[in-house]
């Protein structure tokens, strides 16, 4: 089937719009656990471990912009995914100290990190969220990797 350019671009914005929707309800999800008012960390296992470690190390990055690189202790509840494992390991890398089940002294800060991963429409949404900071950004998926397909969406809590 041949469709006209001026269609195809049509398409194309639709789907960026639907996709920035999706963002959007990403972001004010009303699922949370705990005193904490964070989500449950989840990613889908099939996720390829180069797409995961693409997109766990852009979204901390953006991450260490609005909290600092390396200044404190991250408490993440993490799955068995390859996205659990490559945001760990992202953390690591950027001089986070990363404690998972364990208890940390009163002295010690600790930033409660949670993270959502989605598949909507060829796409796929990753959302990071602490007490005061909510990051999320929508990813097109390849064979080596991901790359960033919208903006960096930031939400800061008072």
């Amino acid at each position: 089937m041949n469709i006209p350019l001026s269609h195809s671009r049509a398409l194309q914005r639709l789907r960026n719009f639907a996709a920035a929707c999706a963002l959007a309800a990403l972001l004010s999800g009303c699922q949370s656990t705990g005193t904490e008012g964070l989500v449950t960390s989840t990613a889908p296992p099939e996720i390829s471990g180069p797409a995961a470690g693409a997109i766990a190390g852009d979204m901390v990055s953006r991450l260490a912009e609005q909290i600092g690189p390396g200044k404190a202790t991250v408490a993440l509840k993490t799955d068995t995914s390859p996205f659990g494992q490559a945001m760990e390991a992202a953390l690591k890398g950027w001089g986070y100290a990363v404690v998972t089940d364990q208890k940390t002294d009163s002295s010690t800060t600790v930033i409660q990190l949670a993270y959502v991963i989605l598949t909507v429409d060829g796409q796929v949404l990753a959302r990071l969220s602490t007490k005061r900071v909510e990051l999320g950004r929508a990813y097109t998926v390849t064979a080596n990797g991901a790359t960033p397909a919208s903006a960096l969406s930031l939400m800061r809590r008072g």
